[in-house]
């Protein structure tokens, strides 16, 4: 009898879910939306009962839309965000809203942190990467500093899978990638590390216990499943944050195998079996869903979201009348390789990698009369293809060649910005087939492998299908070639104005 496995991603902008065959075969997805809140300036957050509501609704609606006996579910599995905390009380009631990995309030604890420690070389020497206010060390020094009697009341702090797992089994764990992302975990023993947090400051008392990602945390309850829609006993595995699940969903799990996402955010994610130091540049070393693997992980904060600023300010009520991403899809395939010179730098909301400064914002450089707004939006789709390669030099240094490169997010449904990638960064780029669920997917195939379906964690590449490759055309590698290198001049030029601009000190006008 053909069994199931369902996935939610919960993301920034909504919660995605997925239905899908044990094989990896697509049954139903669906996706509900939430707000993220912005009360000040750098401040990110949201409510965890709106990803709690989004997967109830989404758990029923992937059960209407397959038609499938909830008896039939194998295993439910989560995938949230990465480096956000949840502080709850012994009821397990979020006692603040949830500082998601966007916020970054803790810029001040993180240069404290620095210092601290000898210097900002000095820490990645040690640490591997230097800390930033979306850290999740930070966002926990500030909390305790700001915020003491929400600190001292906390239970646990909780990430959003952790969260989750709570609401469906009331286990209050973390899955062994979140925990990875706290900075206060071995990597080596994937235990909390008493040294780190005591270096830090920080108690582990109430940090959860950690479990790998396809240990089954706990069954769902009666009345749980009654609210889900599924059957009492169901299996919930402890998950996996988001990036880990997409590295599982776009097939890249071999020693070496690389993906990029293009969605909100973009990123170049390496499956390794040994990290190597890239913290100079962002790339953090975390533990994989795998449990045997790591993945190193290049986040850029602004991609897919560069694109949709510019739908909402410019797109025609034309384009807005109809799928308004294809439309711009058009628009920019009818524009000449290098938007006429204009060069764009996404960094719409401070960078991560590959220069992490949260002070840094965008810029379009060499903007003159000549240029019209179908320049401006070709210019994004390369901007964010220029960032990439920048992440790859990175790594090619490093000696990891990631080629080819599987292409996960909503970016990946467009061929225009895909066939972009291949050229600028002279790789063969593969779209996986639904590129947006990628997510959900990696985690619902994660629950199958914890009911037995697959040998090992590695066997799920072989139920991720590939829906279009991309191969590099010379003649436009060249026009990139030049452009990328005039694209690596602007950060040294902009990050002291922007520095400036966009320090707490700064005058208001």
């Amino acid at each position: 009898m053909r069994r199931y496995v369902i996935g939610h991603d919960v993301g920034t902008g909504g919660c995605k879910g997925v239905l899908a065959t044990t094989c990896g075969e697509m049954v139903a997805h669906s996706f509900q939306p939430y707000e993220v809140y912005h009360p000040q300036a750098n401040w990110a957050e949201q409510d965890p009962y709106d990803w709690w509501h989004a997967v109830v609704e989404g758990t029923r609606r992937l059960l209407e839309e397959g038609g499938v006996d909830p008896a039939r579910i194998a295993g439910l599995g989560f995938a949230g965000q990465m480096l956000g905390i949840v502080p709850v009380g012994d009821g397990g009631e979020p006692l603040r809203p949830a500082i998601i990995w966007l916020d970054s309030r803790a810029d001040e604890q993180a240069a404290r942190f620095i210092r601290r420690f000898g210097g900002r070389k000095m820490v990645i020497r040690v640490a591997g990467a230097a800390p930033s206010g979306k850290d999740v060390v930070c966002k926990l020094a500030w909390l305790q500093e700001n915020e003491p009697q929400v600190f001292a009341s906390t239970r646990a702090f909780l990430d959003t899978t952790g969260y989750l797992v709570y609401r469906a089994t009331g286990k209050m764990v973390i899955d062994h990638t979140g925990a990875g992302g706290t900075g206060i975990i071995s990597g080596r023993t994937r235990k909390w590390s008493p040294f780190l947090a005591r270096m830090l400051g920080l108690p582990l008392d109430e940090m959860p216990p950690i479990r790998s990602s396809i240990d089954v945390a706990g069954t769902l309850g009666e009345t749980v499943a009654e609210e889900l829609g599924l059957a009492e006993g169901t299996p919930v595995i402890a998950g996996m944050a988001d990036i880990p699940a997409a590295a599982t969903g776009s097939g890249a799990l071999d020693d070496g195998d690389a993906h990029i996402n293009i969605g909100t955010s973009s990123w170049l994610c390496l499956s390794v079996s040994r990290p190597c130091n890239l913290g100079k540049h962002g790339i953090a070393a975390v533990v994989s869903a795998d449990p045997d693997m790591f993945i190193m992980i290049g986040e850029s904060e602004t991609a897919g979201a560069c694109l949709e600023w510019f739908a909402q300010q410019f797109a025609s009520p034309e384009e807005k009348g109809r799928d308004v991403f294809r439309a711009l899809d058009e628009v920019a395939d009818q524009v000449e390789p290098g938007a006429g010179r204009l060069l764009f730098a996404p960094w719409m909301f401070g960078e991560r990698s590959p220069v992490p400064d949260t002070s840094i914002r965008a810029s379009f450089v060499n903007l003159s009369l000549e240029h019209g707004r179908e320049h401006m939006l070709r210019a994004i789709y390369e901007g964010v293809a220029y960032n990439l390669r920048w992440l790859l030099d990175v790594a090619a240094r490093a000696g990891f060649a990631c080629d080819p490169l599987r292409a996960i997010g909503g970016g990946a449904k467009s061929d225009v910005w895909m066939q972009i990638v291949a050229d600028v960064t002279r790789r063969r780029v593969e779209a996986v087939e639904n590129p947006q669920e990628a997510g959900a997917m990696g985690c619902a195939l994660a629950a199958a492998v914890a009911a037995g379906e697959y040998g090992s964690f590695k066997d799920i590449k072989k139920a991720v299908s590939v829906r279009n490759s991309y191969v590099p055309r010379e003649e436009c590698c060249r026009v990139y070639d030049e452009l990328y290198t005039m694209f690596r001049r602007i950060y040294p030029s902009l990050c002291g104005v922007c520095g400036k601009l966009n320090s707490p000190s700064s005058c208001s006008f």
